[in-house]
């Protein structure tokens, strides 16, 4: 983690830190979106305060994006005229860098950010009168801006609706996150390419019904290699999963298997 402290870096405690305009995008693709990252089991931070108060952001704020992994900032047409999102960025690129930071340009073309211009030219005209005094801090929040309009991220007008928008950027974060980045097996020697054999197999993203089965003697590690598939891809491709093992011992009991299954 990048820092412009010598201080240790805290510890991470959140998956996802999200910074917003709360009256452009609160109750709307925010919400949506802080929701959707939950649903995946992705801890993400979005900050309770209805209305930003003051210039300087919160000592909880600043601990919160310390804590997180990686930083999202929701880009809307009034994000420049708030000093508290204007702040909040500035200390996300001073503690991340270049490293796990995604803009979302939601309703704001990304040139728009980039150049200040239009509204973010408006908020700034005010922001050079209102802080006369402090050039340095308006200045400091232009590069900001820029350099965030720079960084690979998401515009809401290449894609058909919110909803699709959304899935797209929570899949994408939990692929991010080292929990669910299957690059490192272990001791289990030789399951890597059963796995990828099964991988292929899924044909991941087509819109069909596939029955998988893994057949062979006991011990072999059947039930390691499916629990391998289902923690690598569940959570990133399904909007609901399952897992139950042991069937065999239960299958005399469907009702609790029921259970298990709708738990």
């Amino acid at each position: 983690m990048a820092s412009s402290s010598s201080s240790s870096p805290a510890q991470e405690k959140h998956d996802v830190f999200l910074s917003f305009r709360g009256e452009d995008t609160r109750f709307g693709f925010t919400s949506n979106l802080f929701h959707a990252l939950r649903g995946k089991s992705i801890q993400a931070y979005m900050d309770d305060q209805e209305l930003e108060s003051g210039h300087e952001i919160s000592p909880q704020l600043m601990k919160a994006i310390q804590e997180s992994k990686i930083c999202i900032i929701v880009l809307s047409q009034n994000f420049a005229s708030s000093t508290w999102c204007l702040n909040e960025l500035v200390h996300i690129l001073e503690c991340k860098g270049n490293e796990n930071v995604i803009p979302i340009f939601y309703n704001i073309d990304p040139c728009i950010v980039r150049k200040q211009s239009k509204s973010y030219a408006e908020a700034f005209a005010e922001h050079e009168q209102r802080f006369k005094d402090k050039p340095e801090e308006v200045k400091q929040w232009r590069a900001a801006l820029t350099k965030l309009a720079n960084m690979c991220g998401y515009d809401s007008k290449n894609f058909r609706d919110e909803h699709e928008l959304v899935k797209k950027i929570a899949e994408y974060i939990l692929l991010k996150l080292p929990m669910y980045q299957l690059t490192n097996y272990g001791d289990l020697i030789g399951i890597e390419e059963p796995f990828k054999e099964i991988e292929s197999l899924l044909s991941i993203g087509k819109m069909d019904v596939r029955n998988i089965g893994i057949w062979g003697m006991g011990g072999i590690g059947k039930t390691t290699l499916a629990s391998l598939v289902f923690q690598r891809f569940s959570s990133s491709h399904f909007d609901a999963y399952c897992f139950l093992e042991d069937i065999p011992e239960e299958a005399d009991n469907t009702n609790h298997l029921r259970k298990r299954l709708f738990l």
